[in-house]
Protein backbone atom coordinates (compact mmCIF):
# COMPACT_ATOMS: atom_id res chain seq x y z
CA UNK A 1 0.00 0.00 0.00
CA UNK A 2 1.26 3.63 -1.20
CA UNK A 3 1.85 6.01 1.86
CA UNK A 4 -0.52 8.91 1.97
CA UNK A 5 0.53 11.66 -0.58
CA UNK A 6 2.61 9.43 -2.78
CA UNK A 7 1.39 8.19 -5.75
CA UNK A 8 1.41 4.96 -7.32
CA UNK A 9 4.55 4.18 -8.70
CA UNK A 10 3.66 3.98 -12.13
CA UNK A 11 2.21 7.29 -12.17
CA UNK A 12 5.53 8.92 -10.08
CA UNK A 13 9.05 10.30 -10.41
CA UNK A 14 11.96 10.43 -8.40
CA UNK A 15 12.93 14.51 -8.64
CA UNK A 16 14.32 15.58 -5.49
CA UNK A 17 17.59 13.86 -4.93
CA UNK A 18 18.48 12.84 -0.76
CA UNK A 19 21.64 14.83 -0.91
CA UNK A 20 19.57 17.84 -2.19
CA UNK A 21 16.40 17.25 0.67
CA UNK A 22 18.90 17.02 3.09
CA UNK A 23 20.54 19.89 2.10
CA UNK A 24 16.98 22.07 2.09
CA UNK A 25 16.08 20.69 5.69
CA UNK A 26 19.14 21.53 7.59
CA UNK A 27 19.14 24.85 5.91
CA UNK A 28 15.99 25.44 7.07
CA UNK A 29 17.46 24.25 10.83
CA UNK A 30 20.27 26.37 10.53
CA UNK A 31 18.23 29.96 9.22
CA UNK A 32 15.67 29.08 11.90
CA UNK A 33 18.67 28.51 15.26
CA UNK A 34 20.12 31.99 13.41
CA UNK A 35 16.90 33.97 13.43
CA UNK A 36 16.10 32.89 16.65
CA UNK A 37 19.73 33.14 18.53
CA UNK A 38 20.14 37.05 17.14
CA UNK A 39 16.85 37.88 18.63
CA UNK A 40 17.73 36.17 21.98
CA UNK A 41 21.36 37.72 21.50
CA UNK A 42 23.94 37.21 24.70
CA UNK A 43 25.57 34.63 24.85
CA UNK A 44 23.33 32.66 22.54
CA UNK A 45 25.42 34.80 19.75
CA UNK A 46 27.68 31.93 19.81
CA UNK A 47 25.55 29.71 18.83
CA UNK A 48 24.55 32.08 16.00
CA UNK A 49 27.98 32.52 14.83
CA UNK A 50 28.11 28.55 14.38
CA UNK A 51 24.73 28.61 12.39
CA UNK A 52 26.41 30.89 10.14
CA UNK A 53 28.98 28.77 9.39
CA UNK A 54 27.04 25.75 8.59
CA UNK A 55 24.75 28.02 6.32
CA UNK A 56 28.55 29.23 4.66
CA UNK A 57 29.23 25.56 3.73
CA UNK A 58 25.71 24.71 2.65
CA UNK A 59 25.72 26.82 0.37
CA UNK A 60 28.61 25.97 -1.08
CA UNK A 61 27.17 22.55 -1.38
CA UNK A 62 24.08 23.77 -3.52
CA UNK A 63 26.55 25.99 -5.91
CA UNK A 64 28.38 22.48 -6.74
CA UNK A 65 25.29 20.62 -6.44
CA UNK A 66 23.82 22.81 -8.65
CA UNK A 67 26.79 22.23 -11.65
CA UNK A 68 27.35 18.45 -11.00
CA UNK A 69 24.32 16.91 -8.78
CA UNK A 70 21.32 15.62 -10.41
CA UNK A 71 18.86 16.45 -13.03
CA UNK A 72 16.63 18.35 -11.34
CA UNK A 73 19.08 20.08 -8.93
CA UNK A 74 21.29 21.35 -11.60
CA UNK A 75 20.62 25.30 -12.52
CA UNK A 76 21.15 24.63 -16.47
CA UNK A 77 17.90 22.58 -15.49
CA UNK A 78 15.61 25.05 -13.85
CA UNK A 79 17.19 28.62 -14.60
CA UNK A 80 15.48 29.99 -17.24
CA UNK A 81 14.46 33.00 -19.47
CA UNK A 82 12.31 35.95 -18.77
CA UNK A 83 9.94 34.16 -21.73
CA UNK A 84 10.07 31.12 -19.65
CA UNK A 85 8.62 33.21 -16.65
CA UNK A 86 6.00 34.86 -19.02
CA UNK A 87 4.79 31.34 -20.23
CA UNK A 88 4.55 30.31 -17.14
CA UNK A 89 2.52 33.16 -15.38
CA UNK A 90 -0.26 32.79 -18.93
CA UNK A 91 -0.42 29.12 -17.68
CA UNK A 92 1.65 27.94 -20.87
CA UNK A 93 4.18 25.80 -18.98
CA UNK A 94 4.97 22.62 -17.90
CA UNK A 95 8.03 20.80 -16.31
CA UNK A 96 8.63 18.51 -13.14
CA UNK A 97 10.87 20.67 -11.48
CA UNK A 98 11.47 23.98 -9.97
CA UNK A 99 8.78 26.26 -12.25
CA UNK A 100 10.71 29.32 -14.09
CA UNK A 101 8.84 31.32 -11.08
CA UNK A 102 10.32 29.25 -8.64
CA UNK A 103 13.27 29.31 -10.25
CA UNK A 104 13.81 32.83 -9.38
CA UNK A 105 13.16 32.49 -5.99
CA UNK A 106 15.75 29.81 -5.59
CA UNK A 107 18.51 32.43 -6.83
CA UNK A 108 16.87 35.02 -4.72
CA UNK A 109 17.24 33.17 -1.54
CA UNK A 110 20.70 31.97 -2.31
CA UNK A 111 21.68 35.19 -3.13
CA UNK A 112 20.50 36.93 0.01
CA UNK A 113 21.75 33.89 2.36
CA UNK A 114 25.52 34.50 0.73
CA UNK A 115 24.89 38.16 1.65
CA UNK A 116 23.86 37.13 4.90
CA UNK A 117 26.45 35.09 5.46
CA UNK A 118 29.52 37.25 4.39
CA UNK A 119 28.64 40.21 6.32
CA UNK A 120 27.90 38.25 9.30
CA UNK A 121 31.08 36.85 9.59
CA UNK A 122 32.68 40.20 10.29
CA UNK A 123 30.05 41.27 12.02
CA UNK A 124 29.98 42.26 15.62
CA UNK A 125 27.34 43.31 18.31
CA UNK A 126 29.09 45.97 20.11
CA UNK A 127 28.98 43.97 23.36
CA UNK A 128 30.38 40.43 23.35
CA UNK A 129 30.51 39.17 20.27
CA UNK A 130 32.25 39.06 17.16
CA UNK A 131 32.14 37.43 13.68
CA UNK A 132 34.80 34.31 13.39
CA UNK A 133 36.47 36.73 10.46
CA UNK A 134 36.20 39.92 12.68
CA UNK A 135 40.18 39.80 12.93
CA UNK A 136 40.66 40.75 9.32
CA UNK A 137 38.93 43.70 8.54
CA UNK A 138 39.20 47.11 10.34
CA UNK A 139 36.63 48.54 13.15
CA UNK A 140 34.80 50.25 10.52
CA UNK A 141 34.72 47.58 7.85
CA UNK A 142 33.04 45.62 10.68
CA UNK A 143 30.56 48.33 11.96
CA UNK A 144 29.19 48.70 8.02
CA UNK A 145 28.84 44.98 7.88
CA UNK A 146 26.84 44.22 10.73
CA UNK A 147 24.71 47.45 9.51
CA UNK A 148 24.43 45.83 6.15
CA UNK A 149 23.63 42.20 8.05
CA UNK A 150 20.95 43.93 9.76
CA UNK A 151 19.32 45.07 6.72
CA UNK A 152 19.87 42.01 4.64
CA UNK A 153 18.21 39.86 7.46
CA UNK A 154 14.95 41.71 6.26
CA UNK A 155 15.58 40.69 2.80
CA UNK A 156 16.31 36.66 4.00
CA UNK A 157 12.84 37.14 5.96
CA UNK A 158 10.34 38.54 3.34
CA UNK A 159 11.73 35.79 0.82
CA UNK A 160 10.87 33.53 3.80
CA UNK A 161 7.63 34.73 3.95
CA UNK A 162 7.26 34.71 0.26
CA UNK A 163 8.26 31.25 -0.02
CA UNK A 164 5.75 30.02 2.83
CA UNK A 165 3.35 32.14 1.20
CA UNK A 166 4.03 30.27 -2.22
CA UNK A 167 3.66 26.70 -0.83
CA UNK A 168 0.55 27.58 1.04
CA UNK A 169 -0.66 29.06 -2.30
CA UNK A 170 0.34 25.53 -4.49
CA UNK A 171 -1.23 23.53 -1.75
CA UNK A 172 -5.14 26.14 -1.25
CA UNK A 173 -5.82 27.22 -5.05
CA UNK A 174 -3.54 24.47 -7.22
CA UNK A 175 -3.99 21.61 -4.97
CA UNK A 176 -0.42 20.51 -5.09
CA UNK A 177 1.48 19.58 -1.78
CA UNK A 178 4.85 21.14 -2.50
CA UNK A 179 6.39 19.78 0.95
CA UNK A 180 5.82 15.78 0.84
CA UNK A 181 8.13 15.79 -2.55
CA UNK A 182 11.29 17.51 -0.35
CA UNK A 183 10.63 14.92 2.18
CA UNK A 184 9.94 11.48 -0.20
CA UNK A 185 11.59 12.67 -3.28
CA UNK A 186 8.63 11.91 -5.30
CA UNK A 187 6.33 13.98 -7.95
CA UNK A 188 3.42 13.20 -9.97
CA UNK A 189 4.56 12.07 -13.63
CA UNK A 190 2.43 14.63 -15.74
CA UNK A 191 3.03 12.90 -18.89
CA UNK A 192 5.51 10.03 -20.47
CA UNK A 193 8.34 12.09 -21.23
CA UNK A 194 8.94 13.02 -17.56
CA UNK A 195 11.59 10.48 -16.25
CA UNK A 196 12.89 10.18 -12.26
CA UNK A 197 16.72 11.67 -12.40
CA UNK A 198 19.86 10.94 -13.26
CA UNK A 199 23.71 12.29 -12.11
CA UNK A 200 24.78 13.45 -9.32
CA UNK A 201 26.82 10.03 -8.53
CA UNK A 202 28.87 9.22 -5.53
CA UNK A 203 31.88 11.21 -7.05
CA UNK A 204 30.38 14.17 -7.29
CA UNK A 205 28.71 13.83 -3.68
CA UNK A 206 32.08 13.49 -2.76
CA UNK A 207 33.74 16.43 -4.96
CA UNK A 208 30.41 18.30 -3.33
CA UNK A 209 30.80 17.68 0.86
CA UNK A 210 34.87 18.24 0.39
CA UNK A 211 34.07 21.17 -0.68
CA UNK A 212 31.34 22.74 1.56
CA UNK A 213 33.54 21.25 4.71
CA UNK A 214 36.49 23.03 3.47
CA UNK A 215 34.08 26.35 2.96
CA UNK A 216 32.85 25.79 6.53
CA UNK A 217 36.72 25.63 8.15
CA UNK A 218 37.34 28.50 6.44
CA UNK A 219 34.16 30.57 7.72
CA UNK A 220 34.93 29.63 11.30
CA UNK A 221 38.30 31.59 11.35
CA UNK A 222 40.23 28.77 12.41
CA UNK A 223 42.86 29.34 10.84
CA UNK A 224 43.64 32.48 11.96
CA UNK A 225 46.51 32.90 13.82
Amino acid sequence: MNSPGRPDVADRVLVWDLPLRLFHWTLLVLVTVAFITALVGGKAMVLHGRAGVGIAGLLIFRLVWGIAGSTYARFAHFVRSPHAVGDYLAGRWEGIGHNPLGALSVLAMLAALAVQVATGLSANDDIAFNGPLYPLVARDMSNLLTELHGINAWIVGTLIVLHVAAIAFYASVKKENLVLPMVHGWKVRRNASEASHRGGGIVALIVALTLALAAAWGASGKWIS
